[in-house]
């Protein structure tokens, strides 16, 4: 590798390809951008495809931020059968010949929607026992795990055969796609598995915005980088003077006229600065930071 590049501060949409799992992505991005601060902001398995967003230099610092953001999947399932994975893509434990109604699959699927529980599949990375459940799972071992609730925000039917559906499902952050497809069949009564899978957006990145990590290398990666502060943009401005900047970048509480919230910070050059709250104190408003980037 060439020495470290510490200019690069950014994220990179990765359109992740068949094949590849998220750590290899980010390994192969340190050979692309000669940088090795680069974080990917949560896990897509090996045979899914679409959005990945990636973190370099100081916007690692909103990893954690984006994988807690809501993501949209489009999947497609299986039903009729069953797998030790959930996918169509581990060992086959029942397989029959269904054929269901439009109806019937469409009064299953959305019954999901809302909030629901999962239990985590033996085949994730959850941690029990200081392990993680494939860890298990590639021993053959079974253990018992807690179902946590998720949110199914949004449903859309896209296709259905008699066998099949096609579904975009916009959900909340520890969702397993996979069970949702595995739970549509057993409430169907026929069983069922994922087949395929796409993420079509993470925290308001697009699939139409990514970019394959060929087309990366070609093209290099000065028109891809989007500038950290894009994750925030819901948030509203605030314009830090010089002596707000040095008591914000200090940790310190200063007041302002700006109402109660939330804001993305600027500093007199432009700059994106920070994430600060704005909140009372002693009767004041006063700024104080939440998460630093300049």
């Amino acid at each position: 590798m060439k020495s470290d590049n510490a200019n690069i501060n950014g994220i990179i949409v990765i359109n992740k390809e068949k094949g590849f799992t998220s750590h290899d992505v980010v390994a192969k991005m340190r050979r692309i951008l000669s940088t090795r601060k680069i974080g990917h902001t949560g896990t897509l398995d090996p045979e899914a495809t679409g959005v990945l967003p990636v973190c370099i230099g100081k916007a690692t610092k909103v990893c954690d931020m984006v994988l807690n953001s809501d993501k949209e999947y489009i999947a497609e399932i299986k039903f009729g059968i069953t797998t030790d994975t959930q996918d169509i893509f581990g060992n086959i434990l029942e397989e029959k010949s269904v054929l269901l109604s439009k109806g019937e699959i469409e009064n299953a699927v959305m019954s999901f929607e809302g909030e629901i529980e999962q239990i985590p599949p033996m085949y994730s990375a959850v941690k029990i026992g200081g392990k993680k459940l494939y860890e298990y799972a590639r021993k053959g071992v079974e253990v018992e795990r807690s179902a946590r609730k998720v949110t199914i925000k949004k449903i859309a039917i896209l296709e259905t055969g008699s066998d099949t559906a096609k579904i975009r499902v916009l959900c909340s952050k520890g969702t397993y796609i996979r069970t949702l497809c595995s739970d549509i069949g057993e409430k169907l009564s026929c069983g069922g598995c994922m087949t395929s899978l796409v993420r079509t957006k993470s925290a308001g990145f697009d699939i139409e915005n990514a970019v394959t990590l060929a087309k990366l290398e070609e093209d290099g990666y000065e028109k891809y980088l989007i500038n950290t502060d894009f994750v925030f943009k819901s948030l509203p401005t605030f314009n830090a003077d010089f002596d707000t900047k040095k008591r914000l970048v200090n940790g310190a509480k200063t007041t302002v006229s700006a109402p109660v919230g939330r804001y993305r910070v600027y500093d007199e050059n432009g700059v994106f600065l920070c994430v600060a709250r704005v909140s009372k104190y002693n009767g004041r408003n006063v700024i104080t930071s939440e998460k630093l980037f300049g």
